[in-house]
């Protein structure tokens, strides 16, 4: 028993480390204020909202929602055929990083909406606007989630359904926030 705390504590060492070099890197980096913002969205901390700032980069050359989700690989597949549309899973053609991690952060929109006190502490001092758009996503996302739920989708279905919902709120936060000229 002793050894499986000792690799818990050694884990949670290690993750405490990371998230110490990462805020550090974050005050030398241009897209660090798309960062601060992007952790007003509930399941977007530190971690989550670096790496997908990371991946996807400067936002401001996609020109719409949508774009930011095929890039992302988030959009259905389809085999069409003179009239016959067949729409299949998600084409996973993107960035699967950045995926990733909307993928994991959608797991936290299974409860119901709330401000919790981390997350309140994370929008501390943030931009009204940014604020709003958070919780416009959290309301519409959470209720979102149940209504696919109730109907029998399968959760994997329902997460990349509200994933891809999700990179549009990113990509309209994103938009809200200039990143910092170097």
């Amino acid at each position: 028993m002793e050894d499986c705390i000792a690799v818990i504590e050694a884990a949670t060492a290690r993750r405490d480390r990371l998230e110490t070099h990462i805020k550090a890197a974050l005050a030398d980096w241009s897209l660090g204020p798309v960062v601060r913002a992007m952790q007003a969205l509930r399941g977007m901390a530190l971690v989550a909202a670096a790496t997908v700032v990371a991946e996807l980069g400067d936002v401001t050359r996609i020109a719409n929602p949508r774009q930011l989700m095929a890039y992302l690989g988030l959009v259905p597949s389809e085999h069409s055929s003179g009239s016959k549309r067949r729409q299949g899973s998600i084409t996973k053609a993107g960035n699967g990083a950045a995926r990733r991690m909307l993928i994991e952060a959608v797991w936290t929109y299974r409860f119901p909406a709330r401000i919790s006190r981390d997350l309140l502490l994370r929008q501390e001092g943030l931009a009204r606007p940014v604020c709003e758009t958070a919780w416009k996503a959290q309301t519409r996302l959470c209720r979102r989630y149940r209504t696919l739920s109730r109907l029998g989708k399968p959760a994997n279905v329902v997460t990349a359904a509200i994933a891809r919902e999700l990179a549009g709120f990113v990509w309209a936060i994103c938009k809200l926030v200039q990143p910092a000229r170097a």
